[in-house]
């Protein structure tokens, strides 16, 4: 049997021995990247992460488009069409593909863009230097308003000579970063709810207010007090152990475009969110490969360690210890899960859209020439290159109609 005095040198650690545990101790530390929220550093990020799934074809084609109709020019068009805009679709390159699927029937028109982010695609109309504006998101109330001041000569005319056309040109992704993909409401696995409303979600992440706004007008028939606050699962039908828990909600900073989706469509355009909103943003720095971690990566894991939280983010962010719930448009239902399928049809409530603005002068037609090419991306052929690029998703041949309507009326 070894004394203690034996058993001390058996652990005993040599000063060569210690200066190896320290220094592996030490690389191993060199080796766990730094987290940091600097803006040239998640931009590199960013931009990692992005050219990668940008050559990723994520579904195969498996929507039928007959329903859409086959591109007929209405009339050969020539001349230069500019774009300024979202660089989701030149980073595809699905902009490529159009542009040359459309030079096919107008060999005459030429294309000249500059597809570096939606952030640019306003002030390009604005400013006249482009004749479309794509945008992987709907345009804010200030891109809004700086249109209308703009058409108005600065307010000084009262009101505007110019409209926004606002053109739906396909669905957002389901599942893939960067390329518009639906936002679902998400809670710990553990959590026995299994459906939501839209209303309930208001209740949920919302709070009480005057009013909303519906586009730049300002709504007081949006008001609601704060009775309709929801903030223990109890108030949403949970019992037992849950009945008196508080609702721990999570989500994305006021400055991603996220929140004004969520806004709009769950709270009525009021920007009152609940006062205990616990806000995430994106991080540099965690990666080997030098990719971006989302917001809604660290929201996400968060979740899985919180049985009482509730977040809103994407399907790309599913965890084990995370689930997400069906949702419904109003009370009674349908509710839809959140699914490839349902995202493309449109059933599903939080589904997103990619757009196309263009600047209409009032009684008069829309120019020619991006008519024709919107009608060619609204087409069977502009659409089936959208499910070929295999990142956003087609459009139903029913929205595809409303959106041609809407060239054919040359207004909002």
């Amino acid at each position: 049997m070894r004394t203690p005095s034996a058993f001390r040198r058996s652990i005993a650690i040599t000063p060569i021995a210690l200066a190896f545990v320290w220094s592996t101790l030490t690389l191993a530390a060199s080796d766990v990247p730094a987290a940091t929220t600097d803006a040239a550093t998640l931009s590199k990020a960013r931009a990692t992460g992005n050219k990668k799934r940008a050559e990723r074809k994520f579904y195969e084609p498996q929507f039928d488009l007959s329903g859409l109709p086959e591109y007929k020019p209405q009339q050969i068009v020539s001349g230069t069409i500019r774009q300024w805009g979202n660089n989701y679709i030149k980073d595809s390159p699905l902009v490529e593909v159009w542009e040359s699927g459309f030079r096919k029937y107008h060999p005459d028109v030429r294309f000249k863009d500059n597809l570096s982010s939606s952030a640019v695609a306003f002030p390009g109309l604005i400013a006249g230097v482009a004749d479309l504006a794509p945008m992987g998101r709907q345009a804010l109330w200030d891109e809004l308003k700086g249109f209308e001041r703009e058409g108005a000569e600065g307010g000084a005319e009262g009101s505007s000579n110019v409209d926004i056309v606002e053109i739906i040109m396909a669905t957002g992704s389901f599942d893939v970063r960067g390329w518009t993909f639906a936002l679902g409401v998400f809670v710990n696995k553990d959590n026995p709810i299994a459906k939501l409303t839209l209303e309930q979600l208001d209740g949920i992440f919302g709070a009480e207010r005057d009013g909303g706004w519906n586009g730049l007008t300002w709504d007081t028939s949006l008001a609601r007090g704060p009775e309709k606050n929801i903030r223990n699962w109890g108030q949403l039908g949970l019992i037992g152990e849950w009945a008196d828990k508080p609702i721990h909600v999570y989500g994305y900073n006021f400055k991603y475009h996220f929140t004004d989706e969520i806004d709009k469509k769950v709270l009525k355009g009021s920007g009152k969110w609940n006062e205990k909103l616990r806000a995430y943003s994106n991080a540099a720095g965690q990666k080997a490969d030098g990719s971006l971690t989302g917001a809604g990566e660290l929201m996400m894991n968060d979740l899985g360690r919180d049985r009482y939280g509730i977040a809103y983010t994407g399907i790309p962010f599913l965890t084990p210890q995370t689930k997400p719930v069906a949702l419904a448009a109003k009370e009674g239902g349908p509710y839809v899960e959140l699914t490839l399928k349902n995202v493309q049809n449109r059933s599903f409530p939080l589904t997103r859209d990619v757009y196309y603005y263009l600047k209409h002068e009032k009684g008069k037609p829309i120019d020619l020439k991006v008519k024709e090419f919107l009608r060619y991306i609204l087409s069977r052929e502009g659409q089936d290159a959208v499910q070929h690029d295999g990142k956003y998703l087609p459009l139903t041949a029913e929205v595809a109609r409303e959106q041609l309507q809407k060239l054919d009326r040359g207004a909002p």
